[in-house]
């Protein structure tokens, strides 16, 4: 069986489960508790980060590889696009989330709340919560301007763009920090996504001391 070391709010891990899931590969999901780098996991992934899957007897690492290698697998369905333009486009939006988006909300909020608690790093410090706050504002503006021409995030097809986007979101989400007010197209996308089956069990995550809010796993949010 596939087997994927994981974190539950990671949304790099997010973004392979949903991917394993749209492609209905059964797997493991093993939380890994990767910030004390213990010398078998650093065997496993020398970069000392999740997500880490290990599939047919290999072990790979790296969540956009892991997708596009499943991608490439495993065709049914398609994830990316068959043409080279459509593919530079959902890597560009991919990349936007799993960088720029990481590093000007995710890092801000989700890290600062959750992870520092969890890995015994201290408490949020405030000025890094306020500017994450305030920059997912910008972000969710971007993916209105996206939807209002496309039916998805990259085209009229749903691809690993759409997973990224939805693997951040869906973990700031689960902390209450998603002003689902600010753009119904956004709301209704986010809804659309979350309504596919690949979804159920990120809905489904517990985090011990994070409870979720009520509307996470409602799908009438």
């Amino acid at each position: 069986m596939t087997r994927l070391y994981h974190v539950p709010l990671s949304p790099f891990c997010r973004k392979v489960r949903l991917t394993l899931a749209e492609k209905k590969v059964e797997v493991e999901l093993v939380e890994e508790r990767y910030w004390e780098q213990g010398a078998e996991f650093l065997r496993r992934n020398p970069a000392g980060k999740v997500p880490v899957m290990r599939m047919n007897g290999k072990v790979m690492s790296e969540s956009q590889a892991i997708c596009e290698y499943l991608d490439e697998t495993i065709p049914d369905p398609k994830l990316m696009p068959s043409d080279a333009e459509g593919r530079y486009e959902v890597r560009r939006l991919c990349s936007w989330f799993d960088d720029k988006f990481h590093d000007e909300v995710t890092s801000k909020l989700l890290y600062e709340r959750v992870n520092k608690k969890v890995m015994g790093q201290g408490y949020p410090e405030s000025k890094h919560v306020k500017l994450g706050a305030s920059r997912i504002k910008y972000h969710l503006d971007y993916l209105s301007w996206l939807l209002d021409q496309r039916r998805w995030l990259a085209g009229n097809e749903m691809t690993l763009a759409d997973f990224a986007a939805a693997a951040h979101l869906s973990s700031l989400d689960y902390i209450s920090d998603v002003d689902w007010n600010r753009s119904q197209t956004v709301k209704d996308w986010y809804a659309k996504i979350k309504s596919r089956p690949s979804f159920r069990s990120i809905l489904a995550d517990q985090v011990p001391g994070f409870p979720p809010p009520a509307h996470y796993a409602d799908l009438d949010f």
